[in-house]
């Protein structure tokens, strides 16, 4: 049997080596920011205002809303109007309607809240006890609009 050689440009398959044009992206220096996913950890009274982190609140400049919606990630279609305070000095606060977000969901001290920012106004929460583990959430409150309840209708641990 004769043997045959081929002679390999390295343009076939497979990933070669060679000098063409790469597809790689952009280094990280010329990537846009997007501030989608952030988290706080609860260092002191959980029902009092909550700071978010600077670069969400740079991420928002010039659109910086009156008002947030949170949405628990698994607890319902549920949307709890939290006010947003801005303090002129790039700081951004969950103000008024944390309280009754914070007591439905059971936040504590030492938690960490975990926020993915989904655009119009809506960040969806996910709660971690002092455990490091995620709480896990349902409701059987059908109603969505929070605007009208004076009450707090907590979300229920299954555990």
């Amino acid at each position: 049997m004769a043997s045959t050689s081929r002679k390999r440009t390295g343009r076939g398959r497979g990933r070669g080596r060679g000098s063409g044009s790469s597809s790689l992206p952009p280094p990280p220096s010329t990537l846009p920011l997007i501030i989608e996913e952030f988290f706080i950890v609860v260092y002191e009274d959980p029902l009092v205002k909550k700071e978010l982190p600077k670069k969400f609140a740079d991420y928002l400049d010039g659109k910086e809303p009156a008002k947030v919606y949170l949405r628990a990630a698994d607890c319902g279609p549920r949307l709890w109007t939290v006010e947003v305070l801005f303090d002129g000095q790039g700081r951004m606060y969950l103000d008024k309607g944390w309280e009754k977000f914070a007591i439905a969901h059971g936040v504590d001290f030492g938690w960490f809240v975990h926020f993915k920012y989904e655009g119009d106004d809506v960040l969806t929460v996910k709660v971690f006890d002092g455990t490091m583990c995620r709480r896990y959430y349902y409701s059987d409150d059908e109603d969505t609009d929070d605007e009208s309840d004076d009450d707090v209708k907590p979300c229920i641990h299954p555990l």
